[in-house]
């Protein structure tokens, strides 16, 4: 607790109008956001890589979002770390029932029920009229985790397909609509269909119950590894990459696969 009241002096110091950082005392809400999702992804890439020491750090850098965001509504009377603190402590007593009472949730699934049940029904508190299990999503998350949130809600409440079979046909026709699109060359449908595809592929990933964003990142990370060893092996062959042929390419391209 001392540090943390050490880390909220010193952010206060920081945003002091007289004596404050020119830089942090001109920040807003809205010029963190971009900081605080970098933040985000670089805790993330510290996990993937397996770095603990990377990784304390990194949630410092993180958690001063918070604290920045804290100070934030401070100043202006919105909310400060305490009320934040006991708004998330207050949820997770009452998003866990089956630890912090006398309800007895006995499995994942049924646990999962529950919470998405809490869920709705805080969203009905907080609009009385027009409730829709789509409400609340933060619009501005990533593609990929925006589609799978939705995907996720309304499976719970049984708008989903039964099993996997049906989302890889779903899939497949997809697919199919888009190829009928570039046939025809109809750049606006091409891109309708385009977003089904992938619409589709996190449908998928979330019916083999894996996350379409960690699979995406490790695709990634499989492709740099890949090109890095591509370009090794074409420097070797005292070639670049804009003076290789395409099928030159293709050779040190899968003989790099075969090395990794």
């Amino acid at each position: 607790m001392k540090q943390t009241e050490r880390l909220l002096g010193i952010m206060q110091s920081l945003r002091d109008p007289k004596k404050g950082c020119p830089w942090d005392k001109k920040q807003t809400f809205e010029t963190i956001v971009p900081h605080t999702l970098e933040e985000a992804y670089e805790v993330a890439d510290a996990i993937e890589n397996g770095d603990m020491a990377e990784l304390e750090g990194e949630l410092g850098d993180l958690l001063f979002q918070v604290v920045f965001y804290a100070q934030l509504g401070r100043e202006e009377g919105l909310f400060d770390f305490e009320s934040i603190a006991k708004a998330m402590c207050d949820k997770l007593v009452r998003r866990h029932p089956h630890v912090f009472s006398d309800v007895t949730l006995d499995t994942d699934e049924a646990i999962k029920q529950n919470w998405e049940k809490l869920k709705q029904q805080e969203r009905q508190t907080k609009n009385q009229e027009n409730t829709s299990l789509l409400d609340d999503l933060p619009r501005s998350f990533p593609a990929l985790s925006l589609a799978q949130k939705m995907q996720k809600r309304v499976g719970r409440h049984g708008f989903d397909w039964p099993d996997v079979g049906g989302v890889i046909e779903k899939l497949e026709e997809e697919v199919a609509e888009l190829k009928e699109a570039i046939s025809n060359n109809d750049i606006a449908h091409m891109e309708e269909e385009l977003g089904d595809v992938l619409f589709s592929c996190v449908n998928l990933s979330r019916h083999l119950k894996l996350d379409p964003e960690a699979a995406l990142r490790k695709s990634c990370r499989k492709f740099e590894q890949r090109f890095r060893a591509l370009e090794t092996l074409i420097d070797n062959d005292g070639l670049s990459i804009d003076s290789a042929s395409l099928e030159q390419l293709e050779a040190a391209w899968q003989k790099a696969k075969q090395q990794l």
